[in-house]
């Protein structure tokens, strides 16, 4: 059960932040329903979690204002959770959280934009094919929200990096850092490869932490045809559990291409990604594939 907060610790708010989401069950309940599982069902069979603990941090969780509970059926009236507002807000947390435990519990504590094939990390993207990518909407760089996969299109290649050059300066030693190399190449790749993706019926979009406005200088300097999308709330993040590396006291996506069907199923992962043209013809190659299904 939640704990109150003692007198002492009124005024801290790393000690009421705590009260809400400090308990196990809690923070895996703001995983799952970020995953877009939201009905009691789904997320006891998911979680593995007693009817009861379930019923009580889900309580917990609506009385705090990190989930609404929304109808979704009547004659019996049925409900399911979704993050509010505030849980949303959360989802950067969740994913700094996931971040640490990356380098430092599940990794040696070195800072990398990459992965070894044998990670926890690279097993968790490895294990998305088969995953359902949930509705959300992302900033775009032109100046709308968009869904990270397109329904007019028969696959959606997502391909994420960390960050471009321009229009601002990186953080310093950033080519320090083990695959942030080769972010505008991969753009430019994909641009140039642009029309065989359309011909074939594949959309492409880039994701990146970066701000909208950082990605409209970089998409009109370079003339990129596709969308670049801002997960700088993290809810592509937290939705896959896609890795990410801090730097200059950001979280940066780790270069990742997945290839999601019209159905929003994930069906190709490309992680780490150390032969960027390669992997590009292999976007192209298993997007034409699930687009001509």
């Amino acid at each position: 059960m939640a704990r109150a907060v003692p007198d002492r610790d009124a005024a801290c708010a790393i000690a009421q932040a705590a009260a809400v989401v400090g308990d196990w069950w809690s923070l895996l309940l703001v995983r799952e329903t970020a995953r877009g599982r939201h009905r009691f069902d789904e997320l006891q069979r998911e979680l593995d979690i007693s009817r009861k603990v379930l019923t009580e941090r889900l309580n917990h969780l609506v009385d705090s204002g990190v989930l609404d509970k929304v109808p979704y059926q009547e004659g019996p009236v049925r409900f399911e959770y979704r993050l509010s507002d505030a849980g949303r807000a959360l989802l950067p947390v969740l994913v700094s959280m996931q971040d640490w435990a990356d380098r430092w519990l599940l990794g040696d504590g070195s800072l990398t934009a990459s992965a070894d094939e044998r990670s926890a990390e690279a097993h968790r993207v490895h294990d998305l094919p088969g995953a359902r990518l949930p509705r959300l909407t992302l900033p775009a760089h032109t100046g709308t929200g968009l869904d990270p996969v397109d329904a007019d299109a028969g696959a959606t290649v997502l391909f994420c990096y960390p960050a471009t050059g321009r229009p601002g300066p990186l953080p310093d030693d950033w080519l320090d850092i083990p695959g942030t190399a080769g972010c505008t190449l991969e753009n430019r790749l994909f641009r140039e490869a642009y029309e065989r993706f359309t011909a074939a019926g594949v959309a492409v979009r880039g994701v990146s932490t970066q701000r909208p406005d950082e990605q409209r200088a970089f998409a009109a300097a370079e003339e990129i045809p596709f969308p670049l999308l801002s997960d700088m709330d993290n809810a592509l993040s937290a939705a896959l559990r896609l890795p990410t590396f801090r730097a200059g006291q950001a979280l940066r996506l780790k270069r990742a291409v997945l290839v999601v069907d019209r159905e929003r199923t994930v069906r190709h992962v490309q992680f780490p990604v150390t032969d960027i043209p390669a992997a590009v013809e292999t976007a192209w190659r298993e997007g034409s594939a699930v687009a001509s299904e």
